[in-house]
């Protein structure tokens, strides 16, 4: 997968990826805003890794962001099973040179479009921390809605932090809905 952006791309990783990966995602800064998944520090082993978990996802749903320079973040979705089959999770990160220049809000607007025309899916959610204020700015303006505050809800670095849920809706995908599903109003 390949989505051609003004100053950068969203592809599948690349094995070649490894160093810049771990370059920039071994920042404190940007694993304090992650889940656990993502470690601090990052090493190259921690790189390789994820290459490899992303390299195997069937369907694929996790993409680097890159420049001429290599990776400068990643972004991707958790597709949700069960009574939630038709959601998925958004995740993203980018490395810390890049933040305010409006990349990741292009990035979100762009795997979200993506993502409803690739996926069956009729809702995408991201809950940013309550502090990350940069993060729901970016949902905020690639036209996600603010649903709620979960309060307490995760524990990060031994603090117990809240977080904003955020959704946008599918609204295409209504047309496709087998006669047995309703959409409740």
């Amino acid at each position: 997968m390949k989505l051609n952006l003004k100053d950068f791309v969203i592809r599948t990783w690349k094995e070649t990826d490894r160093v810049s990966l771990q370059k920039h995602a071994n920042n404190r800064k940007v694993w304090a805003n992650l889940r656990d998944l993502f470690p601090h520090p990052y090493t190259l082993e921690d790189a390789r890794w994820w290459i490899n978990h992303a390299q195997e996802e069937t369907p694929e749903c996790s993409f680097a962001i890159a420049n001429e320079e290599g990776i400068i973040g990643g972004i991707g979705l958790i597709l949700q099973e069960d009574i939630h089959q038709y959601s998925a999770e958004l995740g993203y990160w980018l490395a810390e040179p890049y933040w305010g220049q409006g990349i990741m809000t292009e990035a979100v607007m762009s795997i979200t479009e993506y993502a409803f025309i690739q996926y069956p899916l009729i809702r995408i959610f991201a809950g940013p921390f309550s502090h990350n204020i940069a993060s729901q700015r970016v949902l905020e303006k690639a036209g996600y809605q603010k649903e709620g505050l979960l309060r307490n809800h995760v524990i990060k670095d031994g603090q117990i932090l809240h977080q904003v849920l955020y959704g946008k809706y599918n609204l295409r995908f209504h047309d496709q809905l087998p006669d047995v599903l309703v959409l409740a109003g």
